[in-house]
């Protein structure tokens, strides 16, 4: 029998757990194309611990957390200042809120139960929830990722809420070489399908291709002949405040769920 992949050229673009990835689509009779639209940085422990270190001074009514990696982070390098505990001690005595599945996942290994959680792993999710509650003369402190949450910085702002912001890592550009190279592939056919992980790498290509004046004939290459795949809600989200709307996304938002999802997509064109 006909793999679901067979003769698919899939595009790849995270640089995070891409074996994995490259294995599941090969499985399928795919060829994994490796295009990372996304770098991230840890930022200087340096840079990040005068900020972590005031949390734990002085604590804060509100902890909101964004991301998995950003709470893991920070732990690890209060753990190296020696003051894990004292940092696990405030979180506890905040009311904490959390978005999307990893960062909740990240807070239960801790032990950790957040009061709010957003209803669909978004941004805007976790606002809409936050909306309920009274933040006047509260401190809140705001962990931020690769982008700076931008919204819910202004959301808790506009409310006369003190934000101590603490941002653990951020995103950098692609490599240029690398973004040209994926935009000539959707403009040639060369590839079937792309797989995005994060909105970042979302915004990476389409703000090369606006840049550089082709931002037309991408949208008419995924509306046509080329697949875009989003992991998630918050990626499917990007995808179409740019204008996509012929996307497939798995129901759990999972790199492995991607892609049986997208090898489902096709073996229905087998069979069909």
């Amino acid at each position: 029998m006909k793999k679901a992949l067979a003769g698919k050229r899939i595009v790849i673009g995270s640089s995070r757990k891409l074996e994995e990835l490259q294995t599941l689509i090969e499985k399928q009779g795919g060829v994994p194309l490796v295009r990372p639209l996304q770098g991230t940085v840890f930022l200087a422990e340096k840079i990040v611990e005068p900020e972590l270190v005031e949390f734990i001074k002085q604590g804060a009514d509100w902890v909101v957390f964004t991301t998995g990696i950003g709470l893991e982070t920070m732990v690890k390098i209060a753990e190296k200042l020696g003051c894990k505990e004292e940092l696990l001690s405030n979180i506890r005595g905040a009311r904490v809120a959390s978005r999307g599945y990893k960062t909740l996942a990240a807070l239960k290994k801790l032990e950790i139960t957040p009061e709010v959680i957003d209803k669909d792993g978004t941004t805007k999710g976790l606002i809409r929830v936050l909306q309920n509650f009274d933040f006047s003369g509260k401190k809140v402190m705001l962990q931020l990722h690769g982008e700076t949450a931008q919204s819910l910085s202004h959301f808790l702002e506009e409310r006369g809420v003190f934000v101590q912001k603490i941002l653990p890592y951020q995103h950098i550009t692609p490599e240029t070489e690398t973004v040209q190279k994926l935009c000539k592939e959707i403009q040639n056919n060369d590839c079937h399908a792309v797989c995005f992980i994060t909105a970042t790498q979302v915004r990476s290509l389409f703000d090369y291709a606006r840049v550089n004046n082709l931002h037309k004939e991408i949208i008419e290459a995924f509306c046509h002949h080329v697949l875009a795949v989003a992991v998630g809600k918050v990626t499917l989200e990007a995808l179409k405040e740019e204008g996509i709307e012929r996307a497939l996304v798995p129901e759990h938002e999972r790199m492995g769920a991607m892609i049986i999802q997208l090898a489902k997509y096709y073996q229905n064109e087998i069979t069909n």
